[in-house]
């Protein structure tokens, strides 16, 4: 399995380059940032409300890196009221970010392979930047509620995709997996970050098709630095430190290879 190497995470002050809303309570963030120059597919950023009643900071995928720029996309949902605060930020407004954070996706496990990427909801963004640096044979997989398909044309440039959604209003209706089965698709590898019952089915699918699956469990984050210990994941394996079968999804992770987890 590919080493995994820890960059040290720091605490600083981006810049918003740009904001839009680009889907209903979606919105697509670029923060100027020298995080970018490090930050690797599914590792996140915790960023800082400034109202002072909001204690805990939000853990957010990193979507796409602009070297170039010293940039960071981040596309999230504004569901709380840290988010919504965020979705307020215009172009040049301050942003209290901490990262690189967490263990990305292996490359090196799927290059040159058949590999899915499949991402759902919320979970599509971190798929970008994946699709962007894999070099791989990619299916990528997207799943949505409704048509509202945002991110879809972003990632047709890196490889060919298929959508799922929902109200079958595009695509495929129902589920990735059936997106799957209706294309007659075929895969070596999957990487996969979504909500957690798209999750049990991907590994699921894995086990039984024999292929390995390498999962972002980044739904179930709170604070993102491992204090709060509200991310813990039940493990197979007995952590050699702590002597127990779990994992802080937020330090551990938030990438794990399926067979690995207890979800």
């Amino acid at each position: 399995m590919e080493e995994r190497i820890r960059i040290m995470k720091q605490k600083q002050t981006a810049a918003v380059l740009s904001q839009r809303e680009m889907a209903t309570d979606i919105y697509d963030m670029w923060i100027r940032t020298s995080l970018a120059r490090d930050a690797a597919p599914g590792q996140f950023l915790c960023i800082y409300p400034k109202d002072s009643s909001t204690l805990l900071p939000r853990p957010i995928s990193i979507c796409e890196v602009d070297a170039d720029r010293t940039a960071l996309r981040i596309v999230y949902r504004a569901a709380g009221a840290g988010t919504r605060e965020f979705s307020g930020y215009t172009k040049g407004d301050d942003v209290f970010v901490l990262g690189n954070l967490g263990n990305g996706f292996p490359l090196r496990e799927g290059r040159g392979k058949r590999v899915f990427l499949i991402g759902g909801g919320i979970g599509i963004p971190p798929m970008l930047e994946l699709a962007k640096r894999l070099d791989a044979d990619k299916r990528i997989l997207l799943g949505y509620r409704d048509g509202e398909l945002f991110l879809k044309e972003d990632l047709e440039k890196y490889g060919a995709v298929y959508v799922a959604t929902e109200d079958g209003s595009a695509g495929t209706r129902g589920n990735v997996l059936d997106a799957v089965a209706e294309n007659d698709l075929e895969a070596d590898m999957i990487f996969a970050c979504g909500p957690m019952p798209m999750l049990r089915a991907v590994k699921a699918y894995g086990a039984s098709h024999r292929i390995p699956a390498y999962i972002s469990l980044e739904e179930r984050m709170a604070c993102g630095v491992g204090a709060c210990l509200g991310c813990v994941a039940r493990t197979v394996k007995t952590d050699h430190h702590s002597h127990v079968n779990n994992a802080r999804i937020c330090t551990d992770g938030p990438v794990f290879e399926a067979q690995d987890v207890d979800i």
